[in-house]
């Protein structure tokens, strides 16, 4: 498997298209693409996860090291995902405690948390 990736603004949050499996073979491309948009500028990211298959560790680690990135800069990193086995990742290392996780791209533009 490969990984997809896109990004387009919505509004003043830069949306990043996730697609297929992030892992510890694809997790460098979607590392480098938030590398880029947060030495761009671009400083409040929506990490959209609807067409994530398969996510690892090393995947929870680039997500994490963007949002790292993004904090930085007072900026903030939403993901929108809602696949059951991939927000159980989520839930099993508690990270739904760091990341607002919302249903929809429209839902988590639209919050300011």
């Amino acid at each position: 498997m490969d990984l997809s990736l896109s990004t387009r603004t919505v509004g003043d949050r830069t949306v990043v298209e996730v697609g297929d499996e992030i892992d510890v073979y694809t997790a460098p491309k979607l590392r480098e693409q938030l590398v880029e948009l947060v030495n761009d500028g671009s400083f409040h990211l929506v990490v959209d996860m609807e067409g994530v298959d398969f996510l690892d560790s090393t995947g929870l680690g680039v997500l994490v090291g963007g949002l790292k990135r993004v904090r930085a800069h007072e900026g903030s990193l939403r993901l929108v995902c809602n696949q059951e086995r991939i927000l159980k990742i989520f839930r099993i290392t508690g990270l739904t405690k760091v990341f607002p996780i919302h249903t929809s791209v429209e839902e988590a533009v639209a919050a300011t948390d």
